[in-house]
Parts: C-alpha cells; structure tokens; sequence
C-alpha cells in the first residue's frame, strides 16, 4: 500500500479557482474518475475526479478555498499494483490534438455580406463554439439569450454540460442575436456554429490577453470573415457569500449558483424545471417571488425571538392553536408588515344617543333590543359617504386605489375559538333596527360556528368594540385589504365644561387605526370628528 498526493490538474489557466463542495472523507472508498471536489468560476463548474482507485486518507481543504494547478488538496492510500488514471490534463492534451486534425478537416470559410445602418457599418458573424478543453458532442442544456436581445462580449449565450463539468459560452462579441442555432439536447463540438449575431466593424471582442481560437467559414460569394472566440472561459473566481452553503448534487450552471448565492437561496429548495430538473435563473427568481408573497416568510429579515426552553424553570403544557387563531395570526402579520398604520385617538359625547337608545329598548314587546355599535355602524356609513378614501382599496401594486360603491362593515365578534369578523352589508341601505338584527343574526353564527366563508369577505371598513369588557383606549390592526378599522372602548361619565359650568357627558372613547399609504393624519382626524359630531347629535343620520 502506498499514499499519494491529490493535487489539483490543470484548469485551463484558471487561477484561485473556488471550492464549493467535498464530495468524500477521510475514509472512503474512491474508484478512479470518482469525482472528489468540485470547483466553480462565473463561467464553469468541474469536478476534480480521482487518479487512483483507494482510500482517501485526509482531505487538507474546505469549502471556499481558493486552488490552482498542482495545489495538493488531499492523500489518497492504494495499492502498488492499482494503475492510476490518466489525468485530467493527459486527457485533455490527446483530444486536443485529435480536436485539431478534426477541425483542420471540417473548416470552410463562409461569406459574409456586411450592411450599414446609419454612419455605422455592420455585419452578421456566425459565432462558432469555443475549444471545450478537449471535451466532444457536449449536449446543450440550456440556452441563455433570446434572437433580437443585445449581448457583449462576455456575456453568456449557452451552457453546456458534461459528465464532469457544466459551462457557459461566451458570445465573443458585442452585438445582436440574429439567429440561435442550437436547440436545447443538441451534441455540439469545437467549431460548431452556435449563434449569428449582427456586429458593427467597431464591436470589441474578448480581451486579446486571452485564449482566442480563430474559425474561418464560408457560404455563397467571395466575403469572408474570422470569428475570434474565447477559449479561457473567463475563469475569474467570485468571492463567496459568508452565509452560503454548498446544495449537494443540484444541477445548476456557476450563473445561477451565483445568483443564489447573492440572494441567500439554497438551490436544494427550488425546484428546476430546466433540462434533467436543472436549476435555472428564472426558477431561482421564481422562487424568490413565491418567498416574498408568502406572508409568513416575508418578514423573515426580522430577526427571530429567541427560543427558550420553558420546561427548566417549571411544569409546562403545549397545545396547538385551532385553525381560526391560525388564520388570524397569519392575516393580521401579513397587515402589520405590509401597511403602515397609525391610530387616531378621539372620543364621542353620545348621552342623547344612550338616552334615546335606553327610550327605544324600554317599549313594550320590542323586537330587537338596540346596542350602541348599530348606531356606531350607522353613523359611520355616512362618514364613508363623505369620505371615499375610508371606503377604499390599494390595488395589488400598490399604483392605484379603487373605491367602492357599496358600504359593507365587518364586526368582530369573540366566540370560544377566537376572533371572527362578519360582515353586514349594505348598512348605508338599512335602518339602525335592520343592522342591529343582522348583528345579532351573525353573532349568534359565528358563536355557534355556523359562519360560512361567504359571510366574512367584502368587508369595506371593521369595527371592533370592546365596550363590554373595558379599557379606555387600544390600537386595533387594520384588516387588510380595507384601510381602516374602528376601535370602540367602554364609554364613560365624565365632567364637561360647556362655557359656564362643567356638566356629565357620557363619554365613547374611539381608536382609529388607518393605512398611512392611503389615508394622511389630517383626513383621519376629520374622518373622527366627523364620526363624533354624527354620534353626537344622531338627527344628523336623517339629514
């Protein structure tokens, strides 16, 4: 038995190239052209296979390493008799050379007719495949340009995959796709056309410190031209991501694995619906939207409270909340975070309203005994009347607001299981006796869980009363998509001066909370008076 040194075969010229995945330890069984660790740069992934077949006795990297040609990364143990494979680089070298006397035999120049547009002369190019380090009939897996966009010289138009190794073609030159060549599964070689592509004579090329290879083709005529391609890859290394992890066995070009990296993505939660489940740029964009409008993840930036664990400081039990507080914690967190509220605190003098109320409920064989929140809910259709901004919506992107032609007001309603808002429509149609049966009607559902979805959607503004509990003030959460909400606290007997003395009012403490996105401070402190003064003197409902 004897140990060998792994080092790192030759990379195309690449320097610093990144480590962002060990495939083995310490430890395991490797056969030859098992591939070890995998290096990334914005142009190519490979994979560094294994010369030998034996035991990997230490690995001297992690990931985020920068490596170049003939850097050791580890110690493989095999037998003396065991033949190492021929590495990366012998292998490279023979198909160059079969590459070379294969191409010397295909190449024919081709006619290229050029056109001026404006004082500036252009041409089409066919834009050939670069030397793919030795590598033949590499599949094309994903194609990264569309015909008529505008490309440089640098930017990528396809990837390419083999079994070791995932790379993306450079254009060559600056210019407009004229025409895509390749489809997605074509087996391509060195030389290959791969994109036609519109050029003014002033179009830079890839930097002339670079590998290029020159490819002469010819069509119909006498005109030819000399596509010059880049050959290095453009193996520049990228910094990494302090946060970013390596995914596992996730098909995905260095592009998209870079784009990950810049969103925080980990690329084993995308689904790729690219060429065997491949990862693409728009899977990873796709992802990204589906996270941000999901409510639940969309305040993920905020940091998380800290977890404790309660049962080392005494007895403790866990239940499960039921699916309507579920429902509300997820609602009213998607509202905290999306709209900035803010909440107008007033207060309503409502003695006439209790005495006439107290009058109407004290007849005989009445029907419908009154509460104070139908008249609330009266009086506020007819603020909404007044002001349309309260009986509004933002729309989905948020560039318009759309107003409602019909007032619907929600009430929340306490049951055993939690919260739920019911709506009454209509009310600026009904009387006070109308909503105040409807009230009741709803109440009795949502208590009894009789309340069907129907009758909680359409909601243009929501009251909550907390009247019967106590409390002289709170800041209720507007429920989103409606843009505001009305707190109502226990009223109160409290002495106000009218001029001369002070007299007992009795007193209705009102919370206003709104979308400061649509309404402004001063409109909601108009919207409260308002509110107030219909409240105060109730004959103004009938006006």
């Amino acid at each position: 038995m004897t140990i060998e040194s792994l080092t790192v075969p030759d990379l195309g010229g690449a320097e610093q190239v990144e480590v962002i995945e060990i495939l083995v330890a310490a430890g395991d069984q490797v056969a030859a052209e098992e591939s070890i660790i995998v290096l990334e740069t914005d142009k190519a992934t490979m994979e560094i296979p294994s010369p030998l077949d034996g035991t990997i006795s230490s690995l001297s990297i992690k990931v985020g390493d920068k490596l170049n040609e003939g850097d050791p990364y580890g110690e493989i143990e095999t037998s003396v008799a065991g033949s190492p494979a021929a590495t990366v680089s012998e292998v490279s070298t023979k198909q160059d050379a079969t590459k070379q006397d294969e191409k010397q035999e295909q190449e024919k120049p081709m006619v290229i007719t050029p056109e001026v547009a404006g004082s500036v002369a252009t041409s089409i190019e066919i834009i050939p495949v670069p030397d793919l380090g030795g590598s033949d009939q590499v599949e094309v897996i994903e194609l990264l340009v569309k015909v008529g966009e505008e490309v440089d010289a640098e930017q990528s138009v396809l990837t390419l995959e083999t079994d070791k190794a995932s790379m993306e073609i450079p254009a060559g030159k600056s210019g407009r796709v004229e025409k895509i060549l390749l489809t997605l599964g074509d087996k391509v070689s060195v030389g290959d056309a791969m994109i036609e592509l519109r050029v003014s004579d002033s179009a830079p090329s890839l930097s002339s410190t670079e590998s290029n290879v020159e490819v002469t083709v010819e069509k119909e005529g006498s005109k030819t031209i000399v596509a010059k391609i880049n050959t290095s890859m453009a193996m520049e290394t990228t910094r990494p991501v302090d946060d970013a992890k390596p995914s596992g066995k996730i098909h995905a070009g260095p592009a998209v694995r870079k784009l990950a990296r810049e969103f925080g993505v980990d690329l084993a939660q995308v689904k790729g619906t690219g060429v065997r489940g491949r990862v693409t740029k728009d899977n990873v964009q796709d992802h990204v939207k589906s996270v941000l409008q999901n409510p639940q993840i969309a305040g993920s930036g905020i940091p998380k409270v800290t977890e404790i664990d309660f049962s080392k400081f005494g007895d403790i039990e866990s239940l499960p909340l039921n699916k309507i507080k579920l429902a509300t914690a997820k609602n009213m967190t998607a509202a905290w975070l999306n709209a900035p509220q803010v909440t107008q605190f007033d207060h309503a003098d409502i003695s006439e309203l209790e005495a006439f109320r107290k009058q109407v409920n004290a007849k005989p064989n009445v029907e419908q005994k009154l509460s104070a929140v139908p008249f609330v809910m009266k009086a506020l259709a007819a603020a909404m009347k007044e002001f349309p901004q309260f009986n509004a919506s933002l729309s989905a992107d948020g560039k318009s607001l759309i107003y409602k032609k019909y007032i619907n007001i929600g009430v929340a309603v306490d049951t055993p299981n939690g919260l739920l808002v019911p709506v009454i429509r209509n009310v600026d149609q009904k009387s006070v006796t109308e909503i105040a049966r409807d009230l009741t009607d709803k109440a009795q559902k949502a208590r009894s869980g009789r309340l069907g979805l129907a009758d909680m959607q359409g909601g243009c503004l929501s009251v909550s009363s907390l009247g019967g509990i106590g409390g002289t003030a709170f800041t209720p959460i507007v429920n989103a998509p409606e843009v505001a909400i009305l707190g109502l606290s226990r009223a109160e007997m409290k002495p106000v001066w009218n001029g001369s003395e002070f007299v007992p009012k009795l007193i209705l403490p009102l919370s206003l909370s709104y979308d400061h996105r649509v309404i402004d401070g001063a409109e909601a402190a108009r919207f409260s008076q308002r509110l107030a003064v219909l409240l105060g003197d109730i004959r103004h409902l009938v006006l």
